[in-house]
């Protein structure tokens, strides 16, 4: 198998949360290989200086201001792409984020952030897509980065709703690939799901304990370009080949 982006050469693809950690890798990865890439980003301005930094490679990044959880942003989002950019044939649902809160006596407000960002943003976002694919007969591609906390629970306290969250992506990238085999559609779904990787949402958080820093600083961690380079795997497979879990770590780690 010949492993190559040239067939998205000059095509859009959306990017959610992509003002920092995997989504700007991922970003930064496809401006690389010659893609229209639309970043998705409550603080654009950091997508913007990307834009700025990426001007002389093949592809272009274009920042675009949206809360992914709230659905009219999403909504206008796509709408700019399609009326500046073209029809967009891959989506990656990276937004996301992981608040530490226990359900024992935890904050609401916590839960539902992370509900709204990690599953219902992915959905609204994932519809908008299909729809233009359909209607364009795209033989799009759309990924959801996920986490292996996705498939097991971690003796991790605190990880409550992001790992619930992480479980419903599973089910959701499932439930996506029936779907669009009940129609014969031709656009592929996968879940891309990292280990621990070095981001604002693991060993760069400032919300961390002393305690969470002194432990995750000892385990073996991935890098960005790591997944960024595993969702390029994921494109470069042909047309007749679908991936529906990818699962990256990691050597040596133990969850």
């Amino acid at each position: 198998m010949v492993l190559s982006l040239d067939r998205w050469v000059g095509k859009v693809a959306v990017v959610t949360g992509a003002s920092s950690g995997i989504g700007a890798a991922i970003a930064d990865f496809l401006v690389d290989k010659g893609l229209i890439v639309a970043g998705l980003a409550r603080r654009s301005e950091r997508v913007e200086k990307k834009a700025k930094e990426l001007s002389g490679k093949k592809g272009k990044l274009h920042a675009i201001k949206t809360d992914i959880t709230k659905e009219e942003d999403i909504l206008n989002a796509f709408k700019w792409i399609e009326e500046n950019l073209g029809h967009v044939h891959i989506l990656i649902n990276n937004a996301g984020v992981s608040k530490e809160d226990f359900l024992r006596n935890g904050d609401a407000a916590i839960w539902k952030q992370v509900l709204y960002v990690n599953v219902m943003g992915l959905c609204i976002a994932t519809r908008e897509a299909v729809k233009i694919m359909s209607a364009n007969n795209i033989k799009g591609h759309i990924i959801h980065i996920n986490s292996v906390a996705g498939h097991k629970v971690l003796n991790y306290p605190g990880m409550n709703l992001y790992t619930a969250s992480k479980y419903a992506v599973t089910a959701l990238t499932e439930t996506l690939r029936h779907e669009l085999n009940a129609i014969d559609s031709k656009i592929k779904t996968t879940s891309l799901s990292p280990g621990l990787v070095t981001s604002e949402t693991t060993t760069l958080n400032p919300e961390l304990s002393e305690e969470r820093k002194k432990l995750r600083v000892t385990l073996p961690i991935l890098d960005l370009e790591d997944v960024a380079e595993a969702v390029g795997y994921l494109l470069s497979t042909s047309e007749n080949v679908q991936i529906n879990e990818l699962t990256i770590t990691p050597v040596g780690e133990k969850f």
